[in-house]
């Protein structure tokens, strides 16, 4: 047999890829170009024009409304002799709503009158009161009765007890993004609440030339709830000064927390060492 090669032939290199497959991937570029396009479009239309579906998506400015009307509707719920201060907002940044943005969370609080022996009674009274759709009710907690309620938009309401014949309700956003910011509703004229404080200063011997701070909250029917409040520095203070004012008739005596009813009004005073702090309100009607 020959070792010889033959000429003229070319080797083998097997059949050529067809073109087809390169048609294929090309429109397959395109076909996911369109897509992602598409998928942009659809998400910047869901963005604008789709109710925001959790809490991350509301911002502190679209929350602060709601949690403005959940503080009436717990001044409502506590009624106007067991209501006793609405507390400012407080704003606190720092949290996380993702791994890459910052946040910050929303908080109102209203303080209540529940003596001792009385707290599950008067936290199960305003669950009772609040609406329907809060889906309010009362447990138990590690230290005592807990009311939990959904003042809806993500804005959760929770009561506890203090110990000190008070319990505190609180509204809470949790963290969102700020967005424009929480702006407060502009505080209106002073009526009876800032006269008691005047009066309770005078009566604890305390300068009263200063203008209380004001702090309202809407009612469900339209009026306001009001709270002015006022600190003064420190010095002797002492209930006996507000017992004149009170008429023997104190609603809270549990030092250093006093509170007491004068008309439509009710006064708290937290007196310490360090400062003697009041705060006069008016609740809601109904």
């Amino acid at each position: 047999m020959s070792g010889a090669v033959r000429t003229g032939w070319a080797p083998s290199t097997g059949p050529a890829a067809p073109a087809p497959a390169r048609r294929r991937r090309h429109w397959l570029l395109v076909v996911t170009a369109v897509w992602a396009v598409l998928l942009a479009v659809l998400v910047w239309m869901s963005v604008r024009d789709d109710p925001p579906t959790v809490r991350e998506q509301r911002s502190i400015d679209q929350a602060g409304p709601v949690v403005d009307r959940a503080v009436g509707e717990l001044a409502r719920a506590a009624g106007a002799a067991g209501l006793l201060e609405l507390s400012p907002a407080r704003v606190a940044s720092g949290c996380r709503v993702t791994p890459f943005a910052d946040g910050a969370r929303l908080r109102r609080e209203v303080a209540v009158l529940a003596p001792a022996g009385t707290e599950r009674t008067v936290l199960t009274g305003i669950a009772e009161r609040l609406p329907a759709d809060w889906r309010a009710g009362v447990g138990s907690g590690r230290d005592g009765p807990v009311l939990r309620a959904d003042a809806g938009e993500f804005v959760a309401v929770q009561g506890r007890p203090t110990g000190d014949g008070r319990i505190w309700l609180t509204v809470d956003t949790g963290c969102r993004p700020v967005g424009s910011g929480y702006v407060p509703a502009p505080s209106t004229a002073g009526g009876p609440e800032v006269d008691a404080v005047t009066a309770a200063l005078r009566a604890l011997g305390r300068s009263a030339d200063a203008a209380p701070e004001l702090v309202t909250a809407p009612c469900p029917g339209g009026a306001l709830a009001r709270t002015a409040r006022s600190a003064a520095g420190p010095g002797p203070a002492a209930s006996a000064g507000l017992a004149a004012l009170a008429g023997g008739n104190a609603l809270l005596d549990d030092p250093p927390v006093y509170a007491y009813r004068t008309g439509p009004v009710t006064v708290l005073a937290e007196l310490t060492p360090d400062a003697a702090r009041l705060a006069a309100t008016v609740g809601c009607p109904g």
